[in-house]
């Protein structure tokens, strides 16, 4: 008999921060997510999405994009429809890299950064980025999923030290 646990399907990851000040230059942060294939799971991303890009299955989708902060509430939408996501891949990480075209920036750097994770109205996670303040990149989230059991969400707050094309590789390496 298979599992009665549909596990974690359609999930949305919002971020948010507050403008830079007047006269400085903006601060771009972005959502990313990486895919990994059942083969594979700590391996190099079979696909990675991010800012101008989504999955080629349509499956994983960046909603909204902004470059300086400027917005009401969260500035940058995600959605991740686990649900429909083919069975050759068993891992999903999510993470956060700041734009570094005018000099390092780190997280505590920025103002009123934060995130939320939430399926349908249930929020799985919400934080900011105190805890990896002297990072430039953070993973948020991975989802994963063990044959036909559906998907399991954990928080993953990981913080690297380096820019955001070095963090798509890095970021779903293992944890030990």
């Amino acid at each position: 008999m298979g599992s009665l646990n549909k596990g974690v399907g359609k999930v949305e990851v919002t971020l948010r921060w507050d403008p830079s000040p007047l006269g400085k230059p903006a601060h771009d942060l972005d959502i990313i997510a990486a895919t990994y294939a059942v083969e594979d799971p700590y391996g190099s991303p079979a696909y990675v999405v991010h800012f101008d890009s989504r999955s080629p299955d349509g499956t994983i989708t960046l909603n909204r994009d902004s470059r300086d902060g400027q917005g009401f509430g969260f500035d940058e939408v995600m959605t991740l429809e686990l649900n429909r996501l083919a069975p050759a891949y068993a891992r999903v990480v999510v993470g956060v890299a700041i734009q570094q075209r005018d000099g390092r920036t780190t997280f505590g750097e920025i103002v009123n950064t934060g995130f939320r994770i939430r399926e349908g109205y249930t929020v799985l996670a919400e934080n900011n980025f105190a805890g990896v303040s002297a990072s430039t990149a953070a993973t948020i989230a991975e989802f994963t999923r063990d044959g036909s059991a559906g998907w399991e969400f954990r928080a993953l707050l990981r913080g690297f030290d380096t820019d955001p094309n070095s963090f798509a590789g890095a970021m779903g390496s293992s944890l030990t």
